[in-house]
Formats: structure tokens, C-alpha cells, sequence
């Protein structure tokens, strides 16, 4: 039974400010689907609107591919949908890794958490993420891992993924996925690039590679410095992102409505 998605514009109804975190949201929400890394409608994309403690998020029982700038839904940082008027739910169950990782991290604007398969992969291997590429360099710089404990919605729980956490931007959850943090929605999307095609590298090479050659640890330890300037910020994330957004604009012409 095929079911019509309620239509909703709020160009006109929002500051600019979150208007354009609405439009970039959808823009990577549409990224996911062009490099097939969404999973029917479930894992999220969370962005804080700046100035506030607003989180937007995507509607739950929409594809990825569905998702638009006025239907995703503004929630407080707890999960409460702001709008009592809004015709859309959101995930709870869901939004609970979220909700953990902005409160641990008000100073970044957006997570980003996907299954990924050969993230997932990695992350179930008891080595997790290993030195083989300079994608896997620049994820190893800024590593964590948090173990699985069934669906995290847990208090204690979520104590300890956000300790795992701590300050890094890359994450593996063991058995689960991947989730990335980003002061902007365009260094979160850079580095779950960064982060999926380290993995991907890592699950061809552990499948009839031979010996395989580790990047140094001397560059991982000096690689850091090295990400922030490439991935993160005006001359990384924002250098690539604006590139990424005219990529969707070609593919969706309606992702910004």
C-alpha cells in the first residue's frame, strides 16, 4: 500500500540560519542514498541549528531518498519534537546515540551514524580499523570504539559511549557501525568518507591480498594535524562540501523545498 508523504514548505517559516542547516541536512541525507550507504529508513544524520540547542533530524518511515530541508523534524537535544504541529515522528530508539554524542559534544554541529557493511565489518574484528591506507591514517588519528551492549538505550550506556567517544571524530561501534562527529554537516560527511573507504580498503585486502604494507605509525602520530587541514574546516570540509551539495542539487532537484 503505497502512502502519500505529508507536504510541508518552511522556507518562509524559519530564520535563514536554520533554513540552511536544513538545507545541507537534506543534502547529505541524499549523499548516503548516492553512495549506498543508507539502510531502507533506519541510522540518522543529527545537526545542531547554530545559536541554539535545536538538533534537526529525519522523519521516521521516510527514505533517505524522501528526506527534504522542510520535512526533516526539530527536536530538543532530549528528543522532543519541538513543533506540535509537525506531521512527523521521529525514531526514538534511534535518536538515542545521538542525543548522547551532542550532549557530550556542544561544540560539533552534526553526527553522523550508519550501518555500513564493511564498517560494520571492521568493527566486529577484534584488531578493528587497521593501518593499510591514508584514508585508514586519517580515521586512525582521531579513533574510538565503543563495544556493543544491544540497543543503546541503556543510562549506563550511554554514559559510556559517550566516554568512549571523548574528543574523537571517528567512531566504530563493535557489531553495530560507524558514526562520525564534525563541527560542520560537511567535516561529519568527509569523515565517514574517509572513515567507509578505509574499511572498504581494509575488507578487499583481508580478501586475497598477500602481505599487505602498514603505514608508518610516525605519520599516523603526525597525521593529525595533517586531517584537520585537508578534511576539516574551510580549506577540507567546507572546500569539498559546497562541490557535494551542487552533486546533489543535479541528482535532486527538489531535496532543498
Amino acid at each position: 500500500m503505497m502512502y502519500d508523504i505529508p507536504h510541508v514548505d518552511l522556507s518562509t517559516k524559519v530564520s535563514k540560519v536554520e533554513w540552511q542547516t536544513r538545507v545541507e541536512l537534506a543534502a547529505c541525507y541524499r549523499l548516503l542514498v548516492m553512495h549506498g550507504w543508507d539502510d531502507l529508513i533506519y541510522t540518522h544524520v543529527s545537526a545542531r541549528i547554530p545559536g541554539t540547542e535545536d538538533l534537526l533530524i529525519n522523519a521516521f518511515g521516510l527514505s533517505f531518498e524522501e528526506v527534504t530541508a522542510s520535512n526533516l523534524v526539530k527536536i530538543d537535544i532530549d528528543g522532543n519534537i519541538i513543533d506540535p504541529d509537525s506531521p512527523f515522528e521521529i525514531n526514538p530508539a534511534g535518536f538515542t546515540i545521538h542525543s548522547a554524542v551532542h550532549h557530550a559534544r556542544p561544540e560539533d554541529q552534526c553526527a553522523l551514524h550508519l550501518h555500513h557493511s564493511d564498517a560494520t565489518a571492521v568493527a566486529s574484528s577484534k584488531e578493528g580499523l587497521l593501518p593499510y591506507s591514508q584514508y585508514a591514517a586519517f580515521a586512525l588519528a582521531s579513533m574510538s570504539y565503543h563495544h556493543y551492549e544491544g540497543l543503546a538505550v541503556d543510562h549506563n550506556e550511554i554514559i559510556s559511549l559517550q566516554q568512549d567517544l571523548g574528543s574523537a571524530n571517528f567512531m566504530l561501534l563493535r557489531n553495530h557501525g560507524a558514526l562520525t562527529m564534525g563541527k560542520t554537516i560537511g567535516d561529519a560527511f568527509m569523515h565517514m568518507y574517509d572513515l567507509l573507504r578505509a574499511c572498504e580498503i581494509q575488507v578487499k585486502l583481508q580478501h586475497g591480498a598477500g602481505d599487505v604494507i602498514n603505514v608508518n605509525h610516525k605519520v599516523i602520530q603526525g597525521i593529525k594535524a595533517q586531517a584537520n587541514i585537508v578534511h576539516t574546516g574551510l580549506t577540507g570540509g567546507q572546500k569539498a562540501w559546497p562541490a557535494m551539495m551542487r552533486r546533489v542539487k543535479r541528482a535532486y532537484p527538489d531535496f532543498d523545498k
